[in-house]
């Protein structure tokens, strides 16, 4: 496949790219002004959204019709339709970033394999939302992996691997913004790595063994809920973790209030842990294990998501 591999350039190998969100956007940008021939685009059909119920496209259709790809929208992987289609684009690997779980016979096609871009550097954070797993259990590195796909989920061959670091008070949104940039780039690295024959493929088994592995399974609301027992650096963390999406929860006044963005007050007291604070002008803090945490960006339940001074200026705390 090497020697195969050396005769062909970037507008040679003919790529496949799956990806729905806007994440996956970075990456196909990337592609194509690399100069690669992305010769089909697979994502999620499209879904209807909204008050009207109105058919929604995902951003990598959107993004895909614009630039004039050929698009497939399968509603189940192993349609013998869509597998006629995909294999009909002839495909010399293809790519995944942020798209579904594929079959054996979807990521073998093409002779060269199927390449995922996965947001952490593995073996470590294996599973649907490793960045928010990564900042809840307060990494301060994260990074991103290009690695070929096999049987189990994560675990095939790394290829690429390129890390970064998480500030103190970043967001998984804002480190989401970060990582998309940097993941296609190293992207195209990897691809420019297999045309040049440089690419050495790594088993994850040479890596820490499972004992020592954190996984990042995909968030439910019980993930979401604060306890307040907890040391302010890990309620800050879990804050910022889930920040924008899904988002923190707790209650205020019997109602539920997500939280976005926080920062941390360590004193010793002797208040119970929950309890609530605030001049009713500047702060809204609640007591935890070891001091506090200022809530500086949030949403009550009905209300749209407003900075703390704003939240303040229009409500009262209620008397316990």
């Amino acid at each position: 496949m090497t020697n195969t591999l050396s005769l062909l350039t970037r507008k040679d190998l003919r790529i496949v790219f799956m990806g729905t969100p806007e994440f996956a956007v970075a990456s196909l940008d990337a592609l194509l002004n690399a100069g690669f021939a992305v010769v089909g685009v697979v994502t999620t059909p499209d879904k209807p959204a909204g008050r009207g119920m109105k058919p929604t496209t995902s951003a990598v259709k959107k993004y895909a019709l614009e630039k004039g790809l050929t698009v497939l929208q399968p509603e189940k992987l192993r349609d013998p339709a869509f597998l006629a289609a995909l294999n009909a684009l002839q495909a010399h690997v293809q790519i995944v970033v942020a798209f579904r779980m594929l079959p054996e016979i979807v990521w073998n096609m093409p002779p060269i394999g199927t390449i995922n871009v996965h947001g952490s550097l593995l073996p470590q954070y294996r599973g649907a939302a490793p960045i928010n797993w990564a900042i809840i259990n307060g990494e301060t590195i994260t990074g991103v992996t290009t690695f070929k796909l096999q049987h189990a989920i994560d675990t095939g061959n790394i290829l690429l691997q390129k890390s970064f670091p998480i500030g103190e008070d970043e967001t998984a949104g804002e480190v989401h913004d970060r990582m998309k940039i940097i993941g296609a780039s190293l992207l195209v690295e990897t691809l420019q790595s297999l045309l040049d024959g440089s690419l050495e493929e790594k088993d994850q088994s040479a890596f820490p063994g499972p004992d020592q592995l954190k996984h990042a399974p995909k968030l439910f609301t019980e993930d979401c809920r604060i306890n307040w027992t907890e040391t302010a650096t890990q309620i800050h963390n879990r804050i910022r973790g889930l920040s924008p999406f899904p988002g923190a929860l707790t209650m205020l006044d019997g109602k539920i209030l997500k939280l976005f963005k926080s920062s941390k007050e360590q004193i010793t007291h002797q208040h119970t842990p929950g309890a609530v604070f605030t001049d009713g002008k500047t702060y809204l803090k609640f007591a935890c294990k070891d001091g506090f945490i200022h809530l500086l960006d949030l949403q009550l339940e009905g209300k749209k998501r407003m900075p703390i001074i704003e939240f303040l200026r229009g409500y009262r705390l209620q008397a316990s």
